[in-house]
């Protein structure tokens, strides 16, 4: 059986080198878990404005689309004052009659 150079080292040189491992590990280590808790940090405060923005962003289309629904049914009234007997029934709902119109009046029954 072959010897190495680290069974050679069991005085306090070998122990200072062993020390010298331990304090590179453990700096390892603090750079990790501080790296971590930055990289998990992040990922929540992101997370927090991701779920942010998607909200306003459902608000904004709900908006978006009753605007759309609005704009549709003026841009449909629009195309119903092109048509001469829809402005002749919107006449004759405020009482203007042609000349040659006779306005009838229905009463209703008070039963």
């Amino acid at each position: 059986m072959g010897k190495t150079p680290m069974s050679k080292l069991k005085g306090p040189a070998g122990q200072g080198k062993s020390a010298g491992a331990k304090r590179r590990l453990m700096l390892w280590m603090t750079f990790m878990v501080v790296f971590i808790i930055w990289a998990g940090y992040t990922f929540l405060v992101q997370t927090a404005q991701i779920s942010d923005k998607s909200s306003r962003l459902a608000a904004q289309q709900a908006s978006k689309e009753e605007t759309q629904k609005k704009l549709d049914q003026l841009k449909y009234e629009v195309s119903r004052l092109k048509d001469p007997e829809y402005i002749g029934q919107l006449a004759r709902k405020k009482g203007y009659y042609l000349p040659e119109e006779t306005p009838i009046q229905v009463e209703e029954s008070g039963n």
